[in-house]
């Protein structure tokens, strides 16, 4: 099998920063080299930049895997492309991913992708956004945090509303957690909103997943090599089996939540919702944005992760 990040003919760079207009070309050269792909939007962002998703495969099960919702966490964008890139290098040669056929999957799965959620964001902390209106309005709010690193520390969306604390999933204690430690109005993170799903991003992501019959969800964040697969007391049947084989193929401990993080995240939605598995995975070690010399350990160490979503559901 070809190395896992081979770079010969990949149209996904893994050696720079992902900026919204990167990730647009990439997707076009992505679906132009491998037209089974399907690509589409989810919604907008504040800012007006579409949220792409890619589906690769024609099965009646479901499963779906998002990247960047948080601006400086953006190298798992890169992650998404390259497993959909690997994919289909494999589906074409008729060969296997870690001894997985991809033409086998496809013909179960149906996998959809969304590899960043903040693009906002993720510009503004990549240096693509540097002037103009929302840029004026994102520097005047780091201002105000001068112990949060702008733009490096900032992971929400461009108008400060940290994309993972707004689904309907104990957001009230998320807003008394977090406004008690300070962020009680648009920040560089951790700031609910003032409602649930009142980001265009977060809510895009609710929609998309009520629209689908995702039977597992991945939540790509960094870092800490953790997985979280719990929220509060849930444990849909299976989840706990998944995460602990996720452990053992990563490298990655498998951990509860801690409480001050517990809340309002979309899969803590999920899993509430649904009663089915989903994961938050803490990619890499570091200080986020962690550096994209850190790709390929990432990669390795979580390809079976990627696989495992769908070849783990009984």
């Amino acid at each position: 099998m070809a190395d896992l990040i081979e770079q010969y003919n990949s149209v996904v760079p893994v050696d720079q920063n992902y900026t919204y207009e990167l990730l647009a070309t990439v997707i076009d050269n992505l679906v132009a080299k491998y037209p089974y792909i399907e690509m589409g939007t989810i919604g907008r962002s504040v800012m007006g930049k579409d949220i792409y998703y890619l589906k690769l495969g024609k099965g009646t099960r479901e499963v779906c895997y998002n990247a960047s919702f948080h601006a400086n966490e953006n190298i798992t964008t890169p992650v998404l492309l390259r497993f959909a890139e690997q994919l289909m290098e494999q589906y074409v040669a008729g060969d296997t991913v870690l001894g997985v056929y991809p033409r086998l999957l496809f013909e179960q799965f149906s996998l959809y992708l969304i590899p960043m959620v903040n693009p906002d964001g993720v510009d503004l902390v990549n240096g693509a956004l540097t002037e103009g209106e929302y840029y004026s309005r994102a520097k005047s709010i780091g201002q105000q945090y001068p112990q949060i690193s702008f733009p490096t520390g900032w992971k929400a969306n461009i108008e400060g509303v940290d994309l993972n604390l707004q689904f309907p999933a104990g957001w009230e204690n998320a807003k008394q957690i977090k406004f008690a430690q300070g962020y009680t109005k648009p920040a560089p993170r951790d700031y609910v909103g003032v409602a649930p799903l009142i980001a265009p991003e977060s809510r895009a992501m609710y929609d998309f997943t009520i629209d689908h019959n995702f039977e597992l969800i991945l939540a790509y964040h960094t870092q800490g090599e953790v997985i979280y697969w719990k929220y509060l007391n849930y444990e849909p049947e299976n989840s706990k089996r998944i995460a602990e084989y996720f452990g053992r193929v990563s490298g990655y401990t498998v951990e509860q939540t801690p409480i001050a993080s517990g809340y309002a995240g979309y899969k803590d939605w999920f899993i509430e919702s649904y009663d089915r598995p989903g994961y938050t995975i803490e990619a890499g070690l570091g200080i986020n944005p962690l550096p994209m010399s850190q790709f390929e350990k990432i990669y390795r160490d979580n390809i079976g992760i990627l696989l495992g979503g769908m070849t783990e559901l009984p």
